[in-house]
């Protein structure tokens, strides 16, 4: 059964909660998908990934870096896995309507947007009702992840 986690972003941008949620993917050996709402906002991740820390380093790509089958991280704006992934990141209130055929499925929404937070509460209702095991994760105040649900 797929697990969906929603994440709701309080105190961390999504630029900054990203890379260290992929991290975590692949120190467990697995592949991720990244959806995100358009081709722009897919190259903004995509440099982002390469920049945001001097000190690490994420292997992942996009279309307009091909060979999707060997990257363990693939950034798209389109509802696909040419990677094999286990893991599907959903941005920018981005769907899929693959969500079954992920081991985990990680919802990423601003928490200081209402619209963000009203389109993420109608995913998980639609969620609920498909069966699918739920988990809500809110932001402390230090930044520290807390399961609510």
């Amino acid at each position: 059964m797929t697990e969906v986690r929603f994440y709701q972003l309080q105190r961390t941008a999504l630029e900054a909660a990203l890379p260290r949620m992929l991290g975590k993917v692949l120190e467990r050996g697995a592949r991720a998908v990244v959806m995100a709402g358009s081709e722009e906002r897919v190259e903004a991740l995509n440099a982002l990934l390469w920049t945001y820390d001097a000190g690490a380093w994420l292997p992942h790509g996009s279309v307009r870096d091909g060979n999707a089958a060997r990257q363990p991280v693939w950034l798209t704006d389109k509802d696909e896995n040419p990677n094999g992934a286990t893991y599907l990141f959903l941005t920018d209130g981005a769907a899929s309507a693959r969500i079954g055929e992920y081991e985990r499925v990680s919802e990423l929404f601003d928490g200081r947007d209402e619209g963000a937070v009203a389109a993420a509460r109608e995913r998980w209702k639609t969620y609920k009702a498909a069966g699918f095991d739920l988990t809500y994760w809110q932001q402390t105040d230090k930044g520290a992840w807390e399961r609510k649900g």
